[in-house]
């Protein structure tokens, strides 16, 4: 469950509902503390470095002196991070350090938990931390340095989810956490990566996604970066986007500024906030692929489409003016992801736009709803800088420290991910609930829209659950709809992301004149948006990527791995599989074949796919097999099944039931 980026909403169809890419990673395993993650490994000879080992820490007059040993990794260490922890400034280290340095304690700072953290490409390592926490007494002899702590909170992808779930904070807890961090640091600076909006829950697409934006409001965010989400609908709704946020907006790779304002509020190249003594500059960088994943005509101004450059030529030039105009240090904030770790090297165009950009303290990454953190290679020791990203919707957010000296030169930077787990005792934000509330109570009619009917009931659950055990019927008719919408060779969706049967059992309409199931009713029953929603209600979107016949193979493997009841339990269009579940894992797959029996090889060669993106970018345990590389995400996959359902309802038509049709076998009893 790990999207993004769906291709535009089009608009005019009343009856589609953009729910939020919510639980893009919801089966990724989340941690009770406030953690750094490191992305996976996808190959046995390279990993992220093993944590530094701290031989000696203790207090000099000039600060913490800190020995440690250096370690090496495949891929090679780029940079160590040393940090006193809460209220300290972190040094960032070049990875041909002697492994002997004092750390600097800053004025305000009453303690020090010394830990180090390197970092290669893949990410960073664990901290290793020193088993003494000096106090203020140990402290009390040191000279007071005049660096200073900078605090940046970020996330990206929010996709409107304001309305808090188990798993994503939602706006009145975020608005929470995020005080509790400034109360801590009055330098704190909020921004965000772009796809606030778009790819939404009904409670911001139903009002314009101006929930969201109000709700950013609340939050007090200072700027923003365009995703390609933003302009799912067009430029009219921009501007209107922009004069409802009290923050700013910032694009450094577009062609014009001219149509992305309203009024006195105009989206810049650059802008530059003051706070705690600290002037930060903010540049923004979208994604070049954004024409290609919306509607036709939404980046249109007067007869000419806006150029979203794939360059870092804007950015860089954006960051000369911030820093010519005064910013202490620059913060890109960059729609762009992390992918995956391959043969040595970190994967995505985060990536490739982080190592163009030239100045920035901080790049932040978006857009393919991971997380990801690490240090450049050969610029750690000049500027400290940082890539970062986290998951979407409100998931969790980055709570990064830059360190500037005594001449406002960066120093260092460290990044903590603090995931939802981490804040959820703290009391939700009263305006914050308020504000869903409000928009909670007028969405109550719009999920009452019949979409359909249907001649019974599509199936789910049970002992074993249908869906994570074998061919169900509700897994056929969504897989076809995804493989017929997109025209690819093959669909492929895991049976856990199936949540209700269709009618749902979890979602009551209020209004009553609905034929639904019950002890004195007759289908055919009445379907509606809520129902949909129910079945699918995490957001995923559809991607199109390239699959190799051995690569299926393997992700079937997986899929049967954990059978009977396990989420990643395949349903699929397009060709057929048996399995084994007496065989050992990773052999219980006997033949893959296309619908006609033509066998489908462990080689090389390619077909096309439709797959969600949680799966793409290796959730369920599906690593590397739909070539994330390659991907092009577009619809949500709650769209492809409303779409499928009015389609196969058309005419006043009752939906049949589709009759299993054996393109999955379990061959052993």
């Amino acid at each position: 469950m790990i999207t993004h980026t769906s291709q535009a909403q089009t608009q005019g169809k009343s009856l589609r509902l953009r729910i939020s890419a919510v639980a893009s990673a919801l089966a990724l395993a989340t941690s009770a503390l406030v953690v750094l993650t490191s992305p996976q490994v996808t190959a046995n000879t390279y990993a992220v470095p093993a944590a530094p080992v701290i031989k000696k820490a203790y207090v000099t007059s000039s600060g913490v002196r800190v020995v440690f040993e250096k370690v090496t990794s495949s891929p090679a260490v780029n940079a160590y991070v040393l940090s006193g922890g809460e209220g300290s400034c972190p040094i960032t280290l070049p990875a041909s350090t002697t492994g002997v340095v004092t750390l600097p304690i800053i004025e305000g700072q009453t303690s020090a938990t010394i830990s180090i953290k390197a970092a290669n490409a893949y990410g960073f390592s664990k901290a290793t931390t020193w088993s003494k926490t000096f106090s203020a007494a140990d402290l009390a002899g040191v000279s007071k340095s005049s660096w200073k702590a900078v605090q940046l909170l970020q996330l990206s992808d929010f996709h409107g989810a304001i309305e808090g779930t188990s798993s994503n904070a939602g706006t009145a807890l975020l608005m929470s956490a995020f005080a509790a961090d400034r109360a801590k640091n009055p330098a704190t600076f909020t921004m965000s990566s772009g796809d606030n909006i778009g790819a939404a829950p009904p409670i911001s697409s139903q009002f314009e996604e101006l929930p969201t934006i109000e709700s950013m409001n609340l939050m007090k965010f200072d700027v923003s970066g365009f995703g390609n989400h933003e302009h799912d609908r067009n430029l009219a709704h921009v501007q209107k986007v922009i004069a409802a946020s009290d923050f700013q907006w910032v694009a450094s790779n577009y062609s014009s500024l001219e149509p992305l304002q309203s009024g006195a509020k105009a989206a810049k190249a650059f802008h530059i906030v003051e706070r705690g003594g600290v002037k930060v500059g903010f540049v923004g960088a979208n994604t070049e692929e954004t024409k290609e994943q919306i509607f036709p005509g939404n980046l249109t101004f007067n007869g000419k489409d806006l150029v979203i450059s794939a360059n870092a030529v804007g950015v860089n030039a954006a960051i000369k003016q911030a820093k010519a105009a005064g910013a202490d240090f620059v913060v890109a904030l960059v729609h762009q992801g992390w992918q995956e770790n391959r043969d040595g090297a970190a994967q995505g165009k985060l990536i490739d736009l982080a190592q163009q950009i030239k100045g920035a303290a901080v790049v932040f990454g978006g857009h393919s709803h991971q997380t990801y953190s690490s240090a450049l290679a050969g610029n750690a020791a000049v500027n400290g800088a940082l890539v970062a990203m986290v998951r979407n919707a409100g998931q969790e957010y980055n709570k990064a420290v830059v360190c500037l000296d005594g001449s406002s030169r960066v120093r260092g930077a460290s990044v903590d991910v603090v995931l939802r787990s981490a804040f959820a005792s703290l009391t939700p934000n009263a305006d914050g609930a308020a504000l869903v509330k409000k928009y909670k109570d007028q969405l109550n009619s719009k999920l009452d829209v019949k979409i359909g009917s249907v001649n019974g009931i599509f199936a789910q659950g049970g002992t074993p659950q249908v869906q994570r055990a074998g061919e169900a019927a509700i897994g056929n008719f969504t897989a076809d709809a995804m493989r017929k919408k997109y025209s690819t060779d093959f669909a492929y969706i895991n049976g856990g992301g199936i949540r209700d049967k269709f009618p749902a059992a979890t979602y009551v309409p209020a209004n009553k004149s609905f034929n639904r199931p019950g002890t004195d009713k007759v289908a055919p029953y009445d379907v509606t948006l809520g129902d949909a929603l129910a079945v699918y209600p995490f957001g995923n979107t559809v991607g199109v990527s390239v699959v190799t016949g051995e690569n299926l193979w393997k992700a079937l493997e997986n899929g049967v791995s954990n059978w009977p009841g396990d989420g990643r339990f395949p349903q699929i269009s397009g060709f057929k599989f048996s399995f084994d579940t007496s065989k050992p894992v990773g052999s219980r797959v006997q033949s893959v074949t296309l619908p006609n029996g033509t066998a489908i090889a462990k080689d090389s060669k390619e077909y096309t796919i439709a797959v969600p993106d949680f799966m793409i970018y290796g959730g369920d345990g599906y690593v590397g097999f739909f070539t994330p590389s390659k991907a092009k995400l577009r619809g949500l996959l709650v769209d492809v099944f409303i779409e499928a359902v009015q389609e196969a309802s058309a005419g006043g038509k009752a939906i049949q039931i589709p009759a299993l049709d054996g393109r999955i076998t379990k061959v052993n009893p």
